[in-house]
């Protein structure tokens, strides 16, 4: 037997590299038990606050009742996370599912607000602006400790996913695992999970992220519910009145985040609105949003429909804009916020945020004085055969839009010191909060009086008038819940209550009958946004079988 010289040395085989982590916790179930676990506890802050909040944790068996919840919650995100439990999809999603967690923590427990379909809408529409006005440092620590470390552990955990075939059936075992626990958890507790649930709506929108993944089901399903399909047109009749000697100048000035109670006109303990005060203007005190959010009241305040029909609605129609236009009238759209929900889509319109006014506007955000800037020089380059019918303008504020309160107002006009001069607002005293608030309420005041001060030189030519209504109102710490868009039906009247204020010219007075001495006597008068479409169609002597009497907040006060 020969050898072979000089050897041939061959390396060993490589042994696999052994885990420290037992085989059991490679698994993908258990991950996914142990991210549910955390995700159901550490980021549910504000559910376990509104617990007790309602005597719920005190009353007997509350933690029982808690335990229960959170064991439930647990089964769920289980169940839900083991349809993705693939290889490629497992991760991605988990990661995603723990920040979702930790932003949705921050802010329910921040701010005290609740995520339904209509709050997430309002995220997706946030532009860059809106978000930075959001970011703060407790907002990072939050999203670092309670989103980007467990986020980071599942992205380097080892996980042993097996052969798709053995996969899938694991899978399903997990799947009804989780409905197992889930069941059982319902039926050991269902008196106390019926009844708190009956009795307290709003813990529904705070289990954090089951609220967030509802409503993301909700938008996605809403096409279907609502199919796709042309237009519907609205108002195909409309016309205009016969021409009187002027045309009418109509201003509706959409306010943002505007609580009535916060305007002096409206019997507020400080004078919030003085510059209004000096005019000849009318405030109804009882006026109510469609809404807590833009996104949710500005489609719906614009619409014939009215609250209940808008919200029931099975498509898409034309709206007030569409028959102001169709009747003859030139309309523009003014923004100063972002964007107008699709109201204005149709129409003429103008965004100020790329206006370099080295006044008013810093950083891409303008004041609303803004608004009122080159005003005759946009109705010069109208049509002029529609302005010889009429103009109608729609101002869009950035109003009182929060948390930075502080920025909705010049230095000139800071009445009411000292401010919360941040956007984290429980670091703030209350005090310094609303005297932020109130401060923009002032230079809205401001605004308005402009307004008001332009449209008066435009009676050579126009009969001008103006109203401002506020898309939805604010709330500021009381019971601990800030800014706005809890669902409408647990908000706090702060969040709905909205002004709504009138000015009318001489020469429109007369024009349409209407004396400002009769809606200041009318000032008590419960009204809606469900008024404004055809309330602006009297306004504008806008004639159609649309327009109903018994919604035009004017008509008690116009000739019949």
């Amino acid at each position: 037997m020969s050898a072979v010289w000089p050897p041939v040395l061959t390396a060993p085989r490589a042994e696999p590299a052994r885990s420290s982590v037992p085989a059991w916790l490679r698994t993908p179930g258990a991950v996914l038990v142990i991210a549910s676990l955390w995700m159901a506890a550490a980021t549910n802050p504000a559910l376990w606050r509104e617990l007790r909040t309602v005597s719920i944790l005190q009353a007997p068996g509350g933690l029982f009742f808690a335990g229960a919840l959170g064991l439930a919650v647990t089964a769920i995100l289980v169940l839900l996370g083991s349809l993705l439990a693939w290889r490629w999809t497992f991760k991605p999603a988990l990661i995603a599912l723990l920040m979702v967690s930790a932003i949705g923590c921050h802010f329910m427990w921040r701010y005290g607000i609740a995520i339904d379909a209509s709050m997430l809408t309002n995220v997706l529409q946030t532009d860059p602006h809106e978000a930075a006005d959001l970011a703060s440092w407790p907002l990072l620590m939050t999203l670092g400790g309670l989103g980007v470390l467990p986020a980071w552990a599942v992205w380097r955990w080892p996980v042993q996913y097996g052969r798709w075939p053995r996969r899938a059936g694991r899978n399903l075992l997990l799947a009804l695992a989780a409905l197992a626990v889930l069941g059982g958890t319902l039926l050991a507790s269902y008196q106390p999970l019926a009844s708190n649930w009956r009795n307290h709506k709003q813990l529904r929108y705070l289990i954090n992220p089951l609220n967030t993944v509802y409503a993301a089901g909700a938008l996605a399903v809403q096409p279907l519910r609502r199919p796709p399909g042309p237009l519907q047109a609205v108002a195909l009749d409309a016309h205009l009145a016969p021409p009187l000697a002027r045309p009418p100048l109509v201003m509706l000035v959409l306010g943002e985040t505007g609580r009535a109670g916060n305007f002096g006109l409206n019997g507020y303990a400080r004078d919030t609105t003085p510059a209004l005060a000096r005019e000849d203007v009318a405030s109804f005190r009882d006026a109510w949003s469609c809404g807590t959010s833009t996104a949710a009241s500005v489609p719906c305040m614009f619409s014939h429909l009215g609250k209940q029909g808008f919200e029931a609605r099975s498509g898409e129609h034309e709206n007030l804009l569409d028959v102001l236009q169709r009747a003859g009238l030139a309309v523009l759209w003014l923004d100063n916020q972002s964007g107008c929900k699709g109201v204005c889509a149709r129409v003429p319109h103008v965004e100020t945020a790329g206006l370099a006014d080295p006044l008013l506007c810093k950083g891409g955000q303008c004041l609303d004085g803004i608004l009122l800037k080159d005003l005759d020089a946009r109705i010069a380059a109208m049509p002029a055969e529609r302005r010889a019918r009429g103009v109608v303008l729609v101002l869009h504020q950035m109003g009182s839009h929060g948390p930075a309160y502080a920025e909705r107002s010049p230095a000139a006009s800071k009445r009411f010191t000292p401010e919360c001069i941040g956007n984290d607002l429980q670091h703030c005293a209350r005090e310094a909060i609303v005297n932020a608030y109130d401060n923009s309420i002032a230079y809205t005041d401001e605004v308005l009086a402009g307004a008001i001060g332009w449209l008066k030189t435009q009676t050579a030519q126009y009969d001008p008038a103006m109203v401002y209504v506020a898309d939805h109102g604010e709330s500021l710490g009381e019971n601990n819940l800030y800014l706005h868009g809890l669902p409408y039906a647990m908000a706090p009247d702060v969040q709905k209550h909205v002004p709504w204020i009138t000015w009318l010219s001489p020469g429109f007075q007369a024009r349409r009958g209407v004396a400002m001495d009769c809606l200041r006597a009318q000032a008590g008068a419960h009204i809606t946004h469900d008024h404004l479409f055809h309330s602006m169609l009297g306004l504008a002597g806008v004639q159609t079988q649309v327009y109903r009497q018994d919604l035009d907040a004017y008509a008690s006060c116009a000739p019949t």
